[in-house]
């Protein structure tokens, strides 16, 4: 098996109430259409036992979950652990015989008063309607506690039963869709928005996938003066907070990282904002990003100032497709 680690450099959580202290993990979304694609998102619900942190999240990913894409989350070192599938499938016309079978998020600290998500995208595939998909999870708490969710009910069993149920998708029909469909991973249609020396075009984003905590953004901005002009900031009405972010490769290891400086846009040169490098994130989006919609965007520069820009939502998946976001 071949390993991967990401690691990215603060840390998210959100908080729980009492009454789901001892609830079990489970996935935001429990249900999934056959052949498609889709962002597993586990809900940890608490630490381990005596009130102790979640430092470590390990999901073994099920046959027929193919094309894995974990999320890396801010804190935490990424580790993904891949390995042969027990049968060929195919993935945008090319066929696929190996791939990630475990994630594991480690190094964190999610304390047991709150709770957190943990997603990972990735291709529901020859799997029949109605079966129950289960991910073998696992908490560690440092080297003082365990929590296992690994169980998985057998035919006719329910799964509320088992003491320590792994959390599962069910897979369903898949719906008919009228009209055709624009497969490329973003929709880039944005007219040229001019604002001093800068020109901003090709604003985009891509549809939000069920499950899927945040959204990306991307944009090429194109700098005609003399001077060097900085983007430090971004601000959306459709997201609770947005933030300028990298994804770049150290030494082997795919480093993410806000960047709080923002982002010089040097004299007579162009900047892309694009997937797996330079982009926007928004966070807490108040209703997820659908293919076709309209996300209003303010761009803000130390020199040209605040920028109204509009982001055209393409297809979830397609070319291209990078899911950090």
């Amino acid at each position: 098996m071949k390993t991967t680690k990401i690691i990215t450099c603060s840390l998210f959580v959100a908080s729980v109430s009492t009454a789901q202290a001892f609830a079990h993990a489970t996935f935001v979304d429990g249900s999934a259409e056959q052949e498609s694609t889709v962002v597993a998102a586990l809900q940890v619900p608490h630490g381990c036992d005596g009130g102790l942190a979640t430092t470590e999240v390990q999901i073994k990913l099920p046959e027929g979950f193919i094309s894995a894409k974990p999320q890396p989350k801010a804190g935490w070192e990424l580790e993904i652990i891949k390995g042969d599938y027990q049968k060929t499938y195919k993935n945008h016309g090319k066929e696929i015989k190996s791939g990630p079978v475990e994630i594991r998020w480690k190094g964190g600290n999610l304390p047991d008063e709150f709770y957190d998500t943990f997603a990972v995208q990735g291709k529901i595939s020859g799997v029949e309607v109605g079966q129950d998909l289960p991910f073998k999870v696992t908490q560690l708490c440092g080297d003082k506690g365990k929590v296992s969710w690994d169980e998985v009910a057998a035919a006719g069993v329910d799964p509320h039963s088992l003491k320590s149920p792994a959390p599962t998708i069910k897979v369903t029909a898949k719906s008919e869709h009228a009209g055709g469909h624009d497969h490329s991973a973003m929709a880039m249609d944005m007219d040229v928005v001019k604002a001093g020396n800068l020109e901003i075009s090709d604003g985009a984003t891509k549809a939000m996938l069920p499950g899927q905590p945040v959204g990306g953004g991307y944009v090429t901005i194109k700098n005609t003066g003399d001077s060097d002009d900085k983007l430090v900031g971004v601000e959306s009405s459709s997201a609770g907070r947005a933030e300028i972010h990298e994804m770049a490769m150290v030494n082997d290891v795919m480093k993410m990282r806000k960047l709080d400086e923002g982002i010089v846009i040097p004299a007579g040169q162009t900047v892309e904002l694009k997937p797996g490098g330079l982009h926007m994130m928004f966070f807490d989006v108040k209703k997820p990003f659908a293919e076709g919609d309209k996300v209003p965007v303010t761009l803000i520069f130390e020199k040209a100032g605040k920028v109204e820009i509009v982001l055209s939502t393409g297809a979830a998946k397609g070319g291209g497709d990078h899911q950090h976001n």
